[in-house]
């Protein structure tokens, strides 16, 4: 059974989580499609309960601390990673080699769980590192999940390509080239982009939405 209003207050509380700063209520009636009174409803119970700061002077609405609360328990209980550990483990066990598990942030990925199989070299892929998404298997993977405009959106500029090794796609064109042939083959590639002599592969794991 779906819950309306629950529904309209996640969306809006997703909705402040990707905004750089402060937003109007307006802004956000508007690209969330809600009536007027309806979001000043949801903002106002938020607000009460420390979930969204209204900056009154800006006539702006932000996250508020309650929100930091439930990102830092998202931290500390670790879902990815004990969802993620024991087939990660398993799969180690099957290949002998060293495998990771890396989540999409912007145009970079984060690595947060390493399983280092016996006798193998570390790697630079160590648990909080983050490498440009183009360049690495686990993002080419990901990225070629997305829809075509939110790649757009990620590589609007020539420079959003940086570069490792003097290697990896420098243009949009050339990205998208190398999704296509991503999701036709059904999986990733990397070959010494990232380090010199080292081969990835990854697939990108999708959850409920279908989102990476």
């Amino acid at each position: 059974m779906k819950v309306p209003a629950a529904h309209q207050v996640l969306a809006v509380l997703g909705y402040l989580a990707r905004q750089a700063g402060p937003v109007p209520a307006a802004a956000i009636t508007r690209d969330l499609e809600l009536p007027r009174s309806t979001t000043y409803q949801l903002l106002t119970t938020l607000a009460e309960s420390g979930y969204v700061v209204h900056l009154a002077d800006e006539r702006r609405y932000s996250l508020g601390v309650a929100a930091y609360e439930l990102g830092t328990g998202y931290v500390r209980q670790a879902p990815l990673q004990r969802i993620a550990r024991v087939p990660l483990g398993r799969l180690v066990d099957r290949t002998g080699d060293t495998a990771h598990l890396a989540v999409l942030h912007g145009r970079e990925v984060v690595y947060v769980i390493e399983e280092r199989a016996p006798g193998r070299p570390p790697l630079v892929t160590d648990v909080g590192v983050r490498l440009p998404a183009h360049l690495t298997a686990s993002g080419r993977a990901m990225l070629a999940a997305l829809p075509a405009a939110q790649i757009r959106a990620l590589f609007p500029q020539p420079d959003a390509f940086v570069t490792r090794n003097d290697s990896g796609p420098r243009s949009l064109s050339a990205l998208r080239r190398l999704l296509v042939e991503t999701r036709r083959r059904g999986y990733a590639v990397e070959d010494g982009e990232v380090t010199p002599g080292f081969v990835s592969v990854a697939v990108a794991v999708l959850d409920h939405a279908r989102y990476p």
